[in-house]
């Protein structure tokens, strides 16, 4: 039954907190009793000190008057109904009682005993009588002027009344402190119940995602943390979601890239093995078709190598000493006959030379292959692909811009995300940018894309050049 969150509320928190009302509740009643329990025996010494000095003018109790005085005051005396009031002789005989009942001598009176072996002649006893009623005694020493005792007087009240008050009072804490326990669970019933069931649909909603079902979604209940964890789990499933698509269709991308290059190269080794010694035309042909293919293939393998390493963080950089022009010639010298072939303009002006920079070759060379290769991919026949370096803030900068379709507003902040493809159409595996995007940062640069649907895409690389 209880287990979980509501096993640590009611161990931690309500068991702490019935202990402290527990303790509360004792500490009162002890005040209480202790206040009520003293403020009758205050009553009682207070009437006793009267007494005491009015007797006290007697040297002892065989004077004249003194018998007649004590009794006057006894018989007088206005509370007999509150109080009973005893007289005792230097002799330990009762002189007289407030009650008009001389009680029995073998009544034990420990009080009277106490006063009479203490040097204040002063004591207290709280007890029951021999009829089984709660009271409380005090006796007072009387004694003369000159220090000999005169008598004792003993005060004594019954408890009923108080004890009857104590009973009520301390049941009233009772109740309250049961109240307020009551309050405490209600209250932390309801806690616990707007925790423990909406943490229970988010965990077994949570199973569900981990099983792969990233349709599954919480209804927000409530507009606070809990709420917000429902929204994070929630959006966290869309883009899991998400994520698995991108990755089926990353699979299915770069199956497909795989399997081109390879059904080329199967298709013309069957053909040239098949027809014996083809002529030279064939052969040539065949032999350029299982290179290039092979190069394009091989080139799928590094990318998809490249992205695991950056997915593990184990990319490695050999940084040297570069003329970023010189790679970027190598490049455009290798796309520049695909231009040809394509029926696409591949422009570039070579500027004035350029501040070196500090970067591994092979990296920057895939960067640079990859933005115009997919500047190329992405423009039609008569198209234009510009290329452009600028030295700017310490940084050089290559613009590639082209003249393509251009990238939807929705999907332009997503380009460089891994799987992503904003045109499915087009061969790619959906991680190039990614790679680029992720070498670039690692040589302290940027790779920032402007674009616009009909309009075409801007490139630009920017690189940290090295002060000369």
């Amino acid at each position: 039954m209880f287990k979980g969150i509501t096993k640590r509320w009611v161990l931690n928190t309500l068991c702490a907190i019935v202990a402290v009302i527990v303790l509360v509740v004792v500490c009162l009643s002890y005040i209480v009793t202790t206040y009520y329990y003293s403020s009758v025996e205050q009553t009682l010494s207070g009437r006793s000190v009267e007494l005491a000095n009015i007797l006290s003018g007697y040297s002892s109790d065989k004077d004249a008057g003194f018998s007649s005085t004590a009794r006057d005051y006894v018989e007088n005396f206005r509370e007999k109904e509150n109080m009973e009031i005893t007289v005792i002789t230097s002799s330990g005989n009762i002189l007289v009682t407030s009650t008009g009942f001389t009680p029995d001598n073998n009544t034990p009176m420990p009080d009277y005993d106490s006063a009479k072996s203490s040097s204040s002649g002063y004591a207290k006893w709280i007890g029951k009588l021999s009829s089984g009623e709660k009271v409380t005694a005090v006796t007072r020493i009387v004694r003369s002027s000159e220090g000999n005792p005169v008598c004792a007087i003993r005060y004594v009240s019954s408890m009923h009344s108080v004890d009857r008050m104590l009973g009520i009072t301390i049941s009233a804490f009772c109740l309250v402190g049961l109240i307020i326990i009551a309050l405490v669970i209600l209250s932390g019933t309801y806690f616990i119940r707007s925790i423990v069931r909406p943490v229970r649909v988010i965990s077994d909603t949570a199973k569900k995602i981990a099983l792969g079902d990233f349709n599954a979604t919480i209804d927000k209940m409530y507009d606070d943390e809990i709420g917000d964890l429902c929204d994070s789990i929630n959006d966290m499933a869309k883009e899991l979601g998400a994520a698995e698509r991108m990755k089926n269709d990353f699979i299915s991308s770069v199956s497909h890239e795989l399997r081109t290059p390879l059904t080329a190269i199967k298709g013309w080794a069957e053909t040239m093995h098949g027809c014996g010694i083809p002529d030279q035309e064939t052969f040539e042909k065949g032999m350029d078709i299982i290179v290039k293919e092979s190069t394009r293939l091989t080139g799928i393998v590094e990318e998809l190598l490249d992205f695991s390493r950056m997915q593990n963080e184990n990319m490695v950089l050999r940084k040297e000493k570069l003329d970023v022009l010189a790679e970027l010639d190598e490049v455009l010298y290798m796309m520049r006959d695909r231009a040809i072939n394509e029926g696409k303009h591949l422009l570039y002006d070579e500027p004035e030379p350029v501040s070196p920079v500090m970067a591994d070759k092979n990296k920057l060379k895939q960067v640079f292959l990859n933005i115009v290769d997919n500047a190329l991919k992405y423009t039609p026949a008569e198209g234009v692909v510009g290329i452009q370096v600028l030295f700017e803030e310490g940084y050089i900068k290559v613009i590639v811009t082209d003249t393509g379709c251009g990238i939807a507003p929705d999907d332009l902040p997503r380009v460089k995300d891994k799987f992503f493809k904003a045109n499915q159409s087009v061969r790619g595996s959906g991680i190039g940018l990614a790679i680029a995007d992720e070498i670039i940062r690692q040589h302290g640069g940027t790779l920032d894309i402007e674009s616009g649907i009909g309009v075409g895409t801007t490139v630009t690389i920017a690189l940290p050049a090295l002060e000369e």
